[in-house]
């Protein structure tokens, strides 16, 4: 996508009424929940085949944060 198609799609988005820009706004955050739910999904699956649950997870996010 070029610089002069996200331009025109933001303009397309500025000339929307504010019910058509909320439907916009609504189906935006679906599609990015969506994203985050195959992502997870896929990271579970890779965590699971290395073996790793959910307290060697939080173990080493408490590491990362908090040394040890």
């Amino acid at each position: 996508m070029t610089p002069t198609n996200v331009e025109e799609i933001l303009r397309q988005i500025q000339e929307l009424s504010e019910n058509d820009r909320r439907l916009l706004e609504k189906r935006m955050a679906q599609l990015a929940d969506e994203e985050w739910q195959l992502e997870a999904a896929e990271a579970r699956r890779v965590a699971k085949e290395k073996g790793l649950d959910q307290a060697a997870i939080d173990k080493a996010i408490e590491e990362t944060r908090y040394g040890k």
